[in-house]
Parts: C-alpha cells; structure tokens; sequence
C-alpha cells in the first residue's frame, strides 16, 4: 500500500498500522526509509516503536492507549487516598475517601498536561508519591494529630457532623501546608538549574540503581495484591504476557476508511499496543462473573474475597455524578516545622527518582537523553505540580509514574500525545464521581499481577543502563552490586530499627528515617558517590557511551530541538532573545548561520540518501 498524501503518513491513517504487505510497521517507501530515530525507529534494542515522542497516533489510538495509561496508574492513585484515610481518622468514611481519589485524580491530570506541554516533554504521567506518604505518616503519628478512639468506631461516626469533619480536615490541612512549602523547594532546584548542574556528574552507575531501586523494594506491595487470590493475579499475568509477548506479531483485522479504498478490512497489532488493556479487562470481566455467581467468598474474612468487584460498592453509591474538586476545598492549609522537614526528604528522594524515570523513558521512547535544560524543566514542573497538589488537598504530592514508564516498553508506544489523551481522562474521572468509583472497584489481584509484570520491567530498564559501561571492570562491578544490595538491606534495618536511630529532634529523626528507608535513595547516593570518587576514565564508567548513545551525526541537535523544545513557539520567541536565553530551563539556541548548515546537512544527506535508493531500484530493475 502506498500512501496516497503526506497526511496519510502522519495522520489517522498511519502506515505503522495499516499494513498489507506482510511488515510489521512500515507499508511505504518514506516510512520504511526513516532512520532510527524518525518515525517507527530501532533504536538501541532493535525492537520497532509504533510510534515516537512526536508522532500522532489516529484520535482513536490515543483515547484508547490514555485510558491504558490511566488504568495503569490508577492502582497507585488509589491506594495513596486509601493508605492516608486511616492517619486521616476517615476510616469509616467511604464517600470523602472518594471525594480525595477524585481529587488526586484531577490534579494529577493538571500535573501531567503541564509536564508533558512544559516541562521535561517526555511521554510520562505524573501521579501520587509513595516517597510523600512515610513523611505523612510519619508526621499524622505524632501524639498532637493521633486520632481520636471515637472515630475508630463504625457506630459513633457522623460523617456529616461539624465536630467529625473538623477532626479530619484539620489533619489534611496540615499535611497540605507541609506539602506547599517543601515543594517550592523543588520548584527552586529546577527552574534555577542546580539539578541540571549536578546531572554532569550523574552517569549510569548512579542512574542505574536509582531505577533498579524504584521497582526492587515494590515486591512487598506487589505480592500483597497478588496475593490477595494467586488465581485471579496470575490469570492477569498470564493474558498480559500472552498479548505483548507471544501475540505481538498477530495481526488482527479491523474495519478502516481511506479516501481511495472506502470502506475495508486492514490488520491492525492490537495485542501489542493494548496489552495491559485487554489483559484488565478480561481479569476484571471474570472477577465480576465470579462475583455475581458468589464462588468468590461474600466473608470479608475469608482468603479471596478482594478479587470480588463490589468491595468497593459502597463508594460507587455514594459517590456523587458530578463533583469538581478546587483549591481549598478543605481549609486553609496549616504549617509546622515538622512535616516540612520531613516532607522535604520525600522531595529529594521524589526527584532523584524523577531523573532516573526519565532517562528511562527517553530509551524506552527512543528519544535523545535530556538535556539539561529539560530535566531543569521537568523538575521544576514537578514542583509546581506538588504545589497545586497541596493546594487543592491530595493528601501528597506528585512525582513521575514508573509504572507508566514500563507500560512504554511493553506496547512500544512512544507519543506524548496518548499521555495526554491520559491526562484528560484522568481529569474527566476527577470530575465525574461515578467514574471513578467504578475504577476504583478493579480488585487488588488484578492490580497485583499487573504490578508484578510493569515492576519487571522498569527493573530490567534500570540494569540495562549498564549496557554502557564496561562491565569486565571489577571497579563497576562493585560498585553497582554493592549500591543495589545496600539499597535493600539499609532500608529493611531501618524501618525494623528506627529507634536506634532517633536523636531526641524529631524533625531530624524523620528526615533519617524516611532518607534511610527510601532504597532509590541509599542506592542512588551510593552509585553517585562511588562513581565519582572511585578512579576510572570516562570510556569505563560509561559516560561517552551513555552521552552520545543517541546522537546521529548532523540530525541529532535539531532531534533533540523537535523533542524537548518549549511548544507553541516558545522556545523560538522568547528563549532565543533578551535574558531569557541565559534561564537554565529555556533550551539553548544554535546560531542562525550554524543551525542553517546543519540544516543543510541534513537536506543533503536525506538526498543522497534518496538518490541511492533509486540508484538501487534502478539497478534492480534492470537486473530483472
């Protein structure tokens, strides 16, 4: 098949889709020409990506791979409401734990369209931090913010009544002030550039613990869902593997339109773009056949009865149809010394973590690793984004989704706008209460299996940055061996021994206690010290690898311009004059006579590339 129009390359009617002759992607001349960093490139794997950091899926694609998106965040957005409710003292107040899932749903949605349009410009959601939720809890357990024993009884709490709500909503207040100051912390790192001074002496050995560190510690987590009912978990497994693994090659024939062939059938690669879609869904299809035929247990006691899809019924009734959350919707926000402090060692570990995911989704992308300008960016966008978090009262902050990251991997698709189609939905589902209650109804196993296959992944992501270093050197050896298996035994003694560790400040014990129980932290730490004193030239530890990994001769600055510029001409009108060339988040401009020959030599290389090709064709017709 032959595209008929420019447009049908880069617009609904994407060839990396509609293909018949027997490719994967690729149908036409041009598309099947582009490099690996154009269109459905290679990049480092050899694994094809459907589509790139700037392509447009057909609209289509992008609300079905956003709802994907969303449901794989969502087991994290929920579980933090759920988490807090208790130190909350709303317990026994399903409807307002609703109304805070649907908050962090909302926000999280205003966060992500800002990251994706501002910030760092890589395809990756933002959503709730566990790193925020020690220091929260932490803070919620000193004996000034215990809840009172009355709200600990089903049958004493009015959840309308003024004194009920004054006791949970000067709790959140709390944390929300805490959250608002530490955050303008980070806001400061980013945007004055210090994190993008630092990243000069980041490499992969500090890069790849940190993200190692981010899925590793999660096998706690992951197996309580599973092992809520192995059965249920393993079946999810089972259909997400089945569909991006052994089925990512199948074709499946679907009804499409194209101006010169109307209406027909065109194989499309469905298992390969929706596979933790398809696999969910089917996983939650049964659990809900299994609830309503009770052969799983009605005893809440009973091993099994969280794979049911109405344990969660009494926040899909009460939930209201419409309800927009706002800043302020429970109080002024308050501050203390205390939470602040320990707020901001969440911010630091939520930051660290941010750069890892990054560069993690820039490979996983294929994508230029970012420069520094844009991680100044991304990190500073991440700190707006906790602060409109502690304004409108999640109860956290916000960070970039390693889930996510790993869900790129896994459907090889790469465009920023499917998270964006994700964002929506997410601020559709803030809004509209129904929604999402029903989507909090997902039972855990099924959450669980999916948890076991995306932390796989982003842990094999974080090892696979070694790929740069020389990895016969005992010095690098050590070092990531020794930073990664700290990172678990550090954590797990000081959250079994946290009181051979206080100091009688307790200000000061929480920032030890949550920066010593934070693994991405302690391994993250440990690689970037010993990568940089430990002696070893720059081939060994990685560095001219890992930095020039992407470049592609004369194309790779204005790749990296098309990637991580500020968008609606931006970065060309107001970076490029007066001071604000010299902010550290502004990208920095070629010269016009510079940026004209590279221009140049890129025009000149696509026509010598193209005239070879013809030459090929030539002398291949004339062989027949």
């Amino acid at each position: 098949m032959t595209p008929s129009s420019d447009k049908d390359l880069n617009g609904l009617d994407n060839p990396s889709f509609v293909v018949e002759d027997g490719s994967h992607y690729c149908s036409s001349p041009d598309c099947a020409a582009q490099g690996p960093e154009e269109g459905g490139g290679t990049g480092h794997g050899g694994t094809k990506l459907a589509y790139t950091v700037t392509d447009v899926p057909p609209w289509y694609l992008c609300i079905l791979l956003g709802i994907q998106h969303f449901l794989t965040a969502m087991g994290g957005l929920v579980a933090i409401p759920l988490i807090l409710s208790k130190e909350l003292c709303l317990q026994h107040d399903l409807l307002t734990q609703s109304h805070l899932i649907s908050t962090i749903f909302f926000v999280s949605g205003i966060c992500t369209l800002l990251q994706v349009l501002f910030g760092v410009r890589l395809p990756i959601i933002q959503g709730g931090t566990f790193a925020f939720l020690t220091p929260t809890l932490a803070m919620l357990s000193l004996p000034s913010w215990k809840c009172p024993a009355w709200t600990q009884n089903a049958t004493l709490v009015n959840a309308s009544s003024p004194e009920f709500i004054e006791v949970w909503q000067t709790r959140m207040r709390e944390v929300q002030g805490a959250i608002i100051v530490a955050s303008c912390f980070q806001i400061f790192v980013g945007f004055s550039g210090l994190i993008g001074f630092l990243m000069r002496f980041i490499g992969p050995l500090t890069i790849a613990p940190t993200i190692t560190l981010v899925a590793l510690p999660l096998f706690e987590s992951a197996g309580n869902e599973a092992g809520q009912h192995w059965g249920i978990a393993f079946m999810t497994i089972f259909f997400i593997v089945l569909f991006s693994q052994y089925l990512k090659d199948v074709p499946v024939l679907l009804p499409s339109y194209q101006k010169g062939k109307k209406c027909h059938f065109s194989p499309v690669y469905l298992f390969q773009i929706f596979p933790v879609l398809l696999g969910l869904s089917l996983s939650w299809l049964l659990c809900y056949v299994l609830t309503v035929t009770n052969v799983l247990p009605v005893d809440p006691t009973a091993y099994g009865h969280l794979a049911r899809t109405d344990t969660h019924g009494d926040v899909l009734s009460q939930a209201p149809w419409f309800r927009l959350p706002y800043p302020g919707q429970w109080g002024m926000p308050t501050v203390s010394l205390a939470g602040i402090f320990g707020i901001l060692a969440g911010v630091i570990s939520s930051m660290l973590e941010s750069v890892g995911d990054y560069y993690a989704c820039a490979r996983l992308s294929r994508a230029p690793p970012p420069p520094k300008h844009a991680i100044s960016r991304g990190i500073g966008v991440e700190g707006i984004g906790c602060l409109l978090a502690g304004a409108w009262g999640t109860g956290n902050g916000t960070t970039s989704y390693s889930e996510n990251v790993g869900a790129l991997g896994i459907t090889k698709v790469g465009s920023r706008m499917v998270i964006i189609a994700g964002a929506c939905t997410m601020l559709l589902s803030g809004i509209f209460g129904k929604v999402g209650a029903m989507l909090a109804s997902i039972p855990s196993p099924v959450i669980g299996g999916m948890f076991l296959v995306m932390f796989g992944v982003i842990t094999a992501v974080g090892i696979s940055n070694l790929q740069y270093t020389d990895m016969n050197s005992s010095r690098n050896i050590f070092i990531f061996g020794f930073s990664v298996f700290s990172g678990l035994t550090i954590p797990n003694w000081a959250s079994k021994n946290s009181a051979l560790l206080e100091t009688g400040i307790i200000q000061l014990d929480q920032v030890i206690q949550v920066l010593l129980t934070t693994g991405m932290f302690v391994g993250g730490i440990l690689g970037f010290f010993l990568d940089n004193t430990i002696p070893g030239t720059q081939e060994e530890r990685g560095l001219l690898a890992w930095k020039h990994s992407h470049k592609g001769g004369m194309e790779s600055s204005l790749l990296i311009s098309k990637v991580y510029d500020l968008p609606f001409g931006i970065g060309t009108k107001y970076c490029a004059v007066s001071w604000f060339r010299y902010l550290p988040a502004c990208p920095k401009r070629l010269s016009g006579n510079k940026r004209m020959d590279e221009l140049k030599a890129a025009g000149q290389k696509s026509t010598v590339k193209a005239s070879s090709e013809r030459d090929s064709e030539i002398g291949a017709d004339t062989r027949i």
